[in-house]
């Protein structure tokens, strides 16, 4: 491992990620950027030559190489940055948000649609009669149209581009940050009055892929597929997860196996091997390894265009790619190598990667799977040549689960028990799957699937979601809302990262380092621990068509609500995980007034009682849509602040507003600015 540490390759990845993230916090001039890339590319030049070549030693030049890398880093993310390029239709002199706009949107990808819209990602190629660049969220009444829209369709739209929402609950999650990192930066919502699909003149490698994957479910269709057995294999071998119900995905996610539905490395490893089986006969030819290795890397890319080219996919057939090629000079090179390595040229092509959750689980897991399963399976060696191929199956599930576990809580805040069960019974049989479903998919396409081969199939898939389905039901090896803050995921994995150093050579030095890194864990659970309890704050939620109010004593939490069976509202499900709190919380009638610490807080509901002489409200809530006079209302009490949350008609909102700002009064409304917070 600290061979691996030493390899330049890792060094330099280091510095560009860094360069990534210093470049995703702050904004850079590109004109600097051009400067200063090429500067220190010439003071490296002149110390090559200046040395006579013998740089191996040289604190100076490793300095500036590291330097270059980091600024490499800088510049990917700013120049990959399309705000940043003046053909981005938000650039364009004309353009304003929530005012109706003329442009041509391209469809890019068909998303998961939600209740009441088909969802898209799109590129705007030209606004107004400017041509432009730039993706966008598009979404489409489901009741306004019967037009199928296709990848590569162009659309003229007349719309307002909106900006995406930020999160308006503490703790939520950010959809416009996730957005953010795809490039997504407005969206637009239309019917069919507002657009006019333009016929294609030309079509692109993407449409081409669309079209193959629409004839395939067609053929699926045809041939008896339908429902969850439809999805699982539009997801297991085309890598479109959008017909998937969210019963079922769900139900992979608690069984620990939602990886196998997302075409990854597991995937593309399986299918390389199938390739190199099937061209085993070219090695007999004259230069035919080289004719095999480009066969086979050109059909692994090929598929990863059929898939989507998701960045999974693009992860997995670029690692592979590097693989095929090793195999092929018959060098086959350190693993941890050639993962770096991929990990460094698809960072160098696409910086938002890095903050991808996908990116960073399947790396994750690829290095423990390589670092720890060999450690795991030298723990038990059975003579039994079954029990022991039994035994690496599970070495490689739990080293995988150990590299991705911090991660994985972090983000999704569960743990499902019993993921190695799930994985020992699928795993084994996915290469037969992949293997059979490639086989059913050709046959179908050309119409020579035969229904009793086609019956096979989709009873298998049925099979492996209903076993899938019985994991996720033991609900009581699910351990669910798990709070892990980000400092406590890095204290973790250095306590993960120094055992296994431990294990691999037991020394006292390293015993010490273990011992530091659990200390290190604990501290951050006390310093947590305490700041929970120091914490005293008052919200007033965002709640569509309800009042929820929250008040924080410490890990006391007690909260008030308009309506019943509010338990689990996504609002408090997320504030309760990302502070820490404990699920015990007390859930109290709806009350008209509060105190909090020296503040007195009026809530004032539709029958608009106010004029209470023995109280003086500091704080006023307008709940419900009251009908009041407002100038009498801030007259008589002179609130600190005026609060409107989201159970008031908007309209009513506005006028509110502009009495408080004639009135000099703050106001604050919970739909436009988010939760409203109280502290101590």
């Amino acid at each position: 491992m600290i061979k691996f540490l030493k390899f330049i390759p890792v060094q330099l990845t280091f510095f560009l990620i860094l360069g990534i993230l210093i470049g995703n916090t702050y904004n850079f001039q590109t004109n600097l950027l051009f400067k200063i890339i090429p500067l220190l590319l010439v003071v490296l030049f002149i110390l090559y030559v200046y040395t006579n070549r013998q740089l191996k030693s040289n604190l100076f030049f490793t300095s500036l190489v590291f330097a270059i890398a980091f600024f490499v880093g800088i510049s990917a993310i700013t120049f990959k940055n399309q705000l940043h390029q003046q053909q981005h239709y938000s650039n364009a002199e004309s353009f304003e948000v929530s005012t109706n706009n003329i442009a041509t949107i391209s469809i890019k990808k068909e998303l998961k649609p939600s209740l009441n819209y088909f969802k898209y990602e799109a590129e705007v190629i030209q606004f107004r009669n400017s041509k432009t660049l730039g993706n966008i969220l598009l979404n489409i009444e489901k009741d306004s149209t019967e037009t199928v829209l296709n990848v590569g369709d162009n659309l003229v739209v007349n719309a307002s581009f909106y900006e995406i929402n930020i999160p308006l609950n503490p703790y939520a999650f950010n959809y416009k940050k996730y957005l953010k990192n795809q490039q997504i930066y407005h969206q637009l919502y239309i019917d069919t009055n507002q657009f006019l699909k333009k016929p294609t003149a030309a079509y692109s490698i993407k449409s081409l892929a669309a079209k193959f994957r629409k004839k395939v479910t067609v053929s699926l269709i045809n041939n008896g597929f339908k429902d969850n057995e439809l999805a699982v294999v539009n997801a297991l071998l085309l890598g479109q997860r959008q017909t998937i119900s969210k019963d079922l995905l769900e139900s992979y996610s608690d069984a620990g196996a939602i990886h196998i539905l997302a075409v990854s490395g597991l995937h593309i490893g399986i299918i390389l091997l199938i390739l190199m089986f099937l061209f085993k006969p070219f090695h007999y030819l004259k230069n035919g390894k080289v004719l095999a290795s480009i066969l086979i890397i050109c059909l692994l890319w090929m598929y990863a265009v059929i898939a989507g080219l998701s960045p999974s996919v693009v992860r997995a057939v670029t690692m592979f790619t590097a693989i095929a090629i090793g195999m092929h000079l018959n060098k086959p090179s350190n693993i941890y190598n050639t993962l770096v390595i991929s990990m460094f040229f698809l960072l160098l092509f696409n910086p938002y990667y890095l903050f991808e959750v996908g990116f960073q689980l399947s790396y994750l897991a690829v290095f423990a799977i390589v670092w720890i399963q060999p450690k795991i399976v030298n723990l038990w060696t059975p003579k039994n040549r079954f029990v022991f191929k039994m035994w690496e199956l599970l070495a490689v599930s739990l080293a995988a689960q150990l590299g991705v576990l911090p991660l994985s809580i972090f983000y999704f805040h569960q743990f499902p028990g019993l993921f190695f069960i799930s994985n020992l019974v699928i795993i084994p049989f996915l290469g037969f799957i992949l293997i059979s479903g490639i086989v059913v998919i050709a046959l179908s396409v050309f119409e020579l699937l035969p229904q009793f081969l086609a019956d096979i199939f989709i009873n298998i898939i049925r099979l492996m979601n209903a076993f899938v389905e019985w994991i996720a039901n033991q609900h009581f090896f699910i351990i669910k809302d798990i709070a892990l803050s980000l400092v406590l995921m890095c204290a973790l994995y250095s306590f993960i990262f120094l055992s296994f150093k431990w294990i691999e050579k037991k020394t006292f030095n390293r015993l010490v380092l273990v011992l530091l890194a659990f200390i290190s864990v604990q501290t951050v659970l006390i310093f947590e621990k305490n700041k929970l309890q120091a914490t005293n704050e008052f919200i007033v939620f965002n709640e569509n068509r309800t009042s929820v109010l929250a008040s924080r004593f410490g890990t006391d939490l007690s909260i008030y609500s308009s309506k019943d069976s509010i338990q689990n509202l996504y609002s408090l499900t997320a504030y309760v995980l990302g502070t820490g709190l404990n699920d015990s919380n007390k859930f109290k009638g709806f009350k008209n007034l509060y105190r909090f610490n020296n503040e007195t807080i009026l809530v004032i509901d539709s029958l608009g009682m106010y004029n209470f002489k023995s109280i003086k409200p500091s704080i006023i809530v307008l709940h419900n849509s009251p009908k009041i006079n407002l100038e009498r209302l801030l007259k008589i009490h002179q609130p600190k602040i005026l609060i409107a949350d989201a159970s008031n008609y908007r309209s009513y909102a506005d006028k509110w507003e502009e009495t408080c700002m004639k009135n000099k009064t703050p106001f604050y409304n919970t739909m436009q600015k988010g939760a409203f917070i109280l502290k101590e």
